[in-house]
Order: C-alpha cells, then sequence, then structure tokens
C-alpha cells in the first residue's frame, strides 16, 4: 500500500462521498454526528494530499490535518457513538467521552502552543508535535476512538472497532514513525462500514421502551 497526492485526492473524495450517502440515509437525527464521521475523514484525506502537494512543512494543511487527527477525531468518535447509542449503553459511554475529551484538551493544547510538522518518508507522511505524556495520550486516544465503538451496544459498530484496533495494531508494527498517517487513512476507509449501519432497520426500537423512531427527513 502506498499514498501520494493523487491517492489521497482521489481516496478522500471517494470517502466523502460515503458520507454524504451516510448523512442522506440516516434515520434518526441523533445518528447524524456518527454518520458524517465518513465525511470527515474524507476531507482529511483530501487535505493530506495539500500536505503532499506543499511537500511537508508546518503550512495551513499540515495544520489543518492535525487538528482533525489529533483533537478533534478523539472528542467526535466518543461524542457520535454516546448520541447514536442504546439507552443501556450510554452510561458506559460516559468513560471513552471523558478519556476524549482530556485527551482531546491537551493535544488542542499542544497544537496551540507548539509547531506541527509534516515530513515526506517515501511513500508516506509523519507528523512531529512535542507532546506531553506521548504514551499516555496515545491510550486515550485509542480508549476514546476505539473503546467506544467497542462499548457501543451494536455489533456494526463492535465490528468497526474491531476493523480500527486491528489496523491500529498493524500501522503501528509497520509504520512506526508514520502510524498517524497511515492509521488515519485506514480509518477512513473503514468507515464504509457506518454506510450499512445508517440503512440498518430501527433497531432500536424496542431498546428505547417502545418508543417509535421517526425516520429524520432533514
Amino acid at each position: 500500500m502506498c499514498w501520494s497526492p493523487t491517492a489521497d485526492l482521489v481516496a478522500g473524495s471517494a470517502v466523502a462521498a460515503i458520507g454524504v450517502a451516510c448523512v442522506v440515509r440516516a434515520r434518526r437525527a441523533r445518528d447524524l454526528p456518527l454518520a458524517a464521521l465518513p465525511l470527515l475523514l474524507g476531507a482529511h484525506q483530501i487535505i493530506e494530499s495539500a500536505v503532499w502537494r506543499a511537500d511537508g512543512g508546518s503550512g495551513p494543511a499540515t495544520l489543518a490535518w492535525a487538528v482533525i487527527a489529533l483533537p478533534l477525531l478523539p472528542l467526535w468518535v466518543p461524542l457520535g457513538v454516546l448520541c447514536a447509542a442504546p439507552a443501556h449503553a450510554r452510561r458506559r459511554l460516559s468513560v471513552p467521552l471523558a478519556a476524549g475529551a482530556v485527551t482531546g484538551g491537551v493535544l488542542a493544547y499542544s497544537l496551540a502552543t507548539r509547531p506541527v510538522t509534516a515530513h515526506v518518508r517515501g511513500h508516506t507522511l509523519g507528523y512531529a508535535v512535542d507532546l506531553p505524556y506521548p504514551l499516555l495520550l496515545v491510550a486515550g486516544y485509542l480508549v476514546a476512538a476505539i473503546g467506544s465503538l467497542f462499548l457501543s451496544g451494536d455489533r456494526r459498530l463492535v465490528g468497526l472497532g474491531v476493523l480500527v484496533a486491528g489496523g491500529a495494531a498493524v500501522c503501528a508494527a509497520l509504520w512506526r514513525y508514520e502510524f498517524i498517517s497511515t492509521w488515519c487513512a485506514f480509518a477512513a476507509v473503514c468507515s464504509v462500514v457506518l454506510l450499512g449501519w445508517t440503512g440498518r432497520p430501527d433497531a432500536h426500537a424496542e431498546e428505547e421502551r417502545g418508543t417509535p423512531v421517526r425516520p429524520f427527513r432533514g
């Protein structure tokens, strides 16, 4: 597998288009944050194509990419899962949401006070920013982004969590210095699973104690 400006642009456009379809297919208003995740990740890959064309560095595209990858995603994912989750799963989802809020806050502060740079390494991009307690931040990030999917109470989202966790392990093993870039690309592709999730039957109706689920019409 390799990446390039063209590969990121094509893949990002395809994932973003799937994200639009997910938003259109969302059956409930509270599914929208999670349904929009492929749209965000597709835009993220498109931004990375601009980082490629700038030959890395610390320009606006690099910062925009880092803002999405670092503070935004660990908060967006658990919040989206919490919104969409059945009632019985919501209390336990406060744990990954809290982890995401703390992790995202520290990462946002780091980006606001320290430079982030991108480096082209063959067919991958590496991003560097001076972070405090990096191992704790990685742990908090994974608990937020992956743990929320495992605790969602929805088998499709659990399956997505398995895919993303497996991708994280592979990317960490193969691309130590390019982990965040390669894993985000993998997660973007995996997020197409959400297209099937948004088109699911109203499976949570019984779990909501008989409350009818009204389709979201926009």
